[in-house]
């Protein structure tokens, strides 16, 4: 109960008093259906999922999956439409316009900055260090009380590396507001999931995303991990069917296909060695920066020269030197083998 209070005195008050718009499918699921104006001659396209019919608003089953998966109980999960609707959401929930602000740790994911500009939230940056690791002291002294969420992304993107858990456990227990880890690459890592720890910090908020390690990302199909009170809240404030079956059914496909998404991990995780040593034997590249993730992060000369030439040739890669502590850095997704063969090729080309 001390925790719920906490989190209450975060929320904003009109989130507090919202009282939610409640779907026909809330109240009623089975039986003689003729309460939510569907089309009850059915859709055009025929399969077995009965679109003609509304999805579960809350998703139950796949909750269940994921839950197990993941070692923690249903009411720890809240699906949404990528990570993207969980980090516009907990701006809505936590965060007044124009009044509360957030930090992020540039170099970073861009959509947190985004989504703050669209919830008209302040935005305050701490850099991360030069080997792109957080610097905690100077964090704990940019939060104030209009502060309501630190966002962390780990692994980190662009620059690939985990953040060190003993960091993102300082900030989780002496943040004044919710800690935001974003684990959009986690299972890519070594290092394990804070998924569990869900259960023992009441203001650990984690994202997960079926778009990397499942390679599902056109289903759209994010995941937010945190207690049971945060994520009632995110229940209350989300679309009323914002998970449709089509991608629910997918999801949950994907779960009995496990063995083949961990045999596609570790492949991944060879090719990105294969490819981080290559890059490595160029005279141009100056540095390839530890990679946790499923792309890497490399220093060249003329960064982005070399990144236009590519993309003529029909190569693309990211461009990430307009960010914090990423000069002349560019960024490759680990690809299919002959496609890694490719890219390194069409370097070797370019810079001859």
């Amino acid at each position: 109960m001390a925790d719920s209070i906490r989190i209450d005195t975060l929320v904003r008050e009109n989130i507090k008093n919202l009282k939610p718009y409640r779907s026909a499918r809330d109240d009623f699921d089975t039986g003689l259906l003729l309460d939510a104006n569907e089309n009850s001659l059915g859709a055009p396209v025929r399969n077995s999922l009965q679109l003609h019919r509304y999805p579960s608003p809350v998703q139950n089953n796949l909750r269940k999956k994921i839950a197990e998966w993941r070692g923690v109980d249903v009411e720890n999960i809240f699906l949404g439409v990528g990570s993207d609707e969980p980090i516009d959401l907990l701006m809505r929930i936590f965060c007044n316009p124009g009044k509360d602000s957030i930090i992020i740790t540039p170099p970073t994911y861009g959509m947190y900055k985004v989504s703050a500009s669209i919830n008209d939230v302040i935005v305050k940056e701490v850099l991360l260090d030069e080997k792109f690791q957080l610097r905690t002291a100077e964090t704990l002294a940019t939060a104030d009380q209009s502060t309501k969420l630190l966002f962390l992304c780990s692994p980190n993107n662009p620059t690939s590396n985990d953040l060190k858990r003993t960091d993102i456990l300082k900030l989780i227990t002496a943040f004044p507001g919710i800690v935001v880890v974003d684990e959009a690459y986690i299972d890519f890592s070594r290092q394990e999931s804070m998924a569990a720890m869900v259960q023992q910090y009441p203001n650990l908020v984690v994202l997960q995303t079926f778009s990397k390690s499942f390679g599902l990302a056109g289903i759209r199909l994010g995941i937010a991990l945190s207690n049971p009170h945060i994520i009632q809240y995110m229940l209350k404030v989300k679309a009323p069917y914002n998970i449709n079956k089509l991608t629910a059914d997918v999801a949950m496909n994907a779960f009995e296909n496990l063995d083949l998404m961990k045999f596609n991990l570790n492949k991944i995780r060879e090719e990105r060695q294969y490819v981080a040593e290559q890059l490595s034997q160029s005279d141009d590249v100056e540095k390839v920066y530890p990679s946790d993730s499923n792309f890497l992060l490399f220093k060249i000369k003329n960064a982005e020269n070399i990144y236009r030439k590519l993309a003529e040739k029909g190569i693309i890669v990211r461009y990430r030197g307009n960010e914090p502590l990423c000069e002349n850095c560019l960024r490759v997704t680990i690809g299919m083998p002959d496609e890694n063969i490719r890219f390194l090729k069409t370097l070797k080309e370019v810079l001859s």
